[in-house]
C-alpha cells in the first residue's frame, strides 16, 4: 500500500517537473503534472462463519501492525468492522484497494475467510464534515473492541 509507514499527508500536493526530452535534456516551458494522491476514510465490513472473538481479535491487531493505517476495529464472532485511512489518486483507486485488503492480509494476520459485505470510501473533507455535526465524531483511534 502506498504511504506505508509515513506520517498521514491529508492532502498531497501536486508535484510538477520540468518536460525532459528524449535525448534527457529540458524541453522547452512546458511541464509534466505528477499524479497527486488524497487521502480517504475507509470503513470495510466482513462477515461469515462464527469463530472465537479471541481470534477475531488478535488476528485484527495483527492486521493493524500489517496495516500501518488502521485506526480503528470493532468485530463479534460472526462480523467486523475496520477503519483505516488509504492513499489513492481518486476513490476508485481507493475502493478497489480497500476491496483487496482482507484477502491479501488473510494469511499473514490469520484473518477468517469471511466475505466483504460493506464498503464506504469517503474523501478527507467529507470525513471531517462528518465529524464537526452534533453525534458524528469519528472514530478515535485506540486498537479494537467488540460492538
Amino acid at each position: 500500500m502506498q504511504g506505508r509507514g509515513r506520517e498521514l499527508p491529508w492532502e498531497a500536493a501536486p508535484s510538477v517537473r520540468p518536460n525532459a526530452t528524449p535525448e534527457g535534456g529540458l524541453g522547452g516551458d512546458e511541464a509534466i503534472r505528477v499524479e497527486e494522491t488524497r487521502m480517504w476514510h475507509i470503513t470495510l465490513t466482513v462477515a461469515g462463519g462464527a469463530v472465537p472473538s479471541d481470534e477475531i481479535r488478535r488476528a485484527l491487531e495483527r492486521l493493524a501492525h500489517d496495516h500501518p493505517f488502521l485506526l480503528a476495529g470493532r468485530y463479534a464472532a460472526d462480523h467486523a468492522e475496520i477503519r483505516y485511512w488509504e492513499e489513492a489518486r481518486d476513490l476508485q483507486d481507493a475502493a478497489a484497494l480497500a476491496l483487496r485488503l482482507w484477502g491479501e492480509h488473510r494469511r499473514s494476520a490469520g484473518l477468517p475467510p469471511w466475505e466483504i459485505i460493506g464498503l464506504e470510501v469517503v474523501d478527507r473533507g467529507t470525513w471531517q464534515q462528518r465529524a464537526k455535526s452534533p453525534g458524528g465524531g469519528p472514530i478515535v483511534p485506540g486498537g479494537v473492541q467488540p460492538f
